[in-house]
């Protein structure tokens, strides 16, 4: 076992960290004492933008909870009006701030089309990302929206239902995506990995999809979910859910040269 006692931070970057292995997270590594900074930052923003400040913010397991001073963000929906707490949308940063992006190197074009085309109108810098305010007001990052699902009109983010997921004790990692569907616009299928103690049969697999409905809504059910032994991830750890969807609409595989492993996919199919 290492010794932790010296840690005094714990950051979270990259996706949103779902509440169970945020609790996992100050509970084994922190001792429950330790700080959890969940930041939200991207390359092109040139400094941490959102997150608690330890030993300031009484900060909720999953939450980035607020921009830090001097940086200003809204949730807003695709017209660009802010929305009600609760409510899904996009995050944009409305106001200029100290280290933002220029420019692209030799594509000043693609800069202004990538993150300022979607709001030109009222000049702000659009993310790519989904969020939420919740009844306090706090902020919740939901992941790229391309990975915001829309069931039935309604606007589901993967990160919602894989923590519900994982919030199953049989469940050990989650990814969710959204495939096509004639009756709903997407359908939610989710791969699954299980405990190493979690028996895998149809009546978990029912089980599971019980736990989101009542988490989440009856919306948010998976369509399917596959118990899976991996997920395929970049060399940074994150879930590479564009090729999860090709799997889930039964298309040929994209790149797969970025995974640590690309044999994954055979180990998916068996599953």
């Amino acid at each position: 076992a290492h010794n932790l006692t010296s840690l005094r931070l714990l950051g979270s970057v990259g996706e949103p960290i779902n509440p169970e292995a945020w609790r996992w997270y100050r509970e084994v590594i922190g001792a429950n004492q330790t700080p959890i900074v969940d930041t939200w930052w991207q390359t092109e923003t040139g400094a941490i933008m959102i997150s608690p400040l330890p030993g300031v913010t009484a900060a909720k397991p999953g939450a980035a909870m607020a921009p830090l001073p001097g940086i200003s963000a809204k949730v807003v929906d695709d017209d660009g009006a802010p929305l009600d707490n609760d409510a899904s949308g996009l995050l944009v940063l409305d106001q200029p701030w100290p280290s933002m992006l220029r420019g692209i190197w030799n594509d000043m074009d693609r800069y202004r089309e990538t993150y300022w085309q979607r709001f030109a109108s009222e000049g702000w810098y659009f993310a790519g990302d989904g969020a939420k305010l919740d009844a306090d007001g706090d902020l919740w990052i939901l992941g790229r929206v391309d990975d915001v699902m829309n069931v039935s009109g309604h606007r589901i983010s993967t990160a919602e239902v894989e923590s519900a997921l994982v919030g199953h004790p049989a469940v050990a990692e989650a990814a969710v995506v959204g495939a096509s569907d004639a009756t709903t616009g997407q359908g939610i299928v989710a791969f699954v990995i299980l405990t190493g103690s979690a028996t895998s049969d149809d009546a978990l697999v029912t089980e599971l999809k019980a736990a989101v409905s009542l988490e989440i809504s009856p919306i948010a059910r998976p369509r399917e979910i596959h118990l899976v032994p991996e997920l395929p991830k970049t060399r940074s750890g994150k879930i590479m859910r564009r090729l999860l969807r090709d799997v889930a609409e039964g298309r040929e595989l994209g790149d797969t040269s970025t995974l640590v492993d690309p044999t994954v996919f055979e180990a998916i199919a068996k599953g």
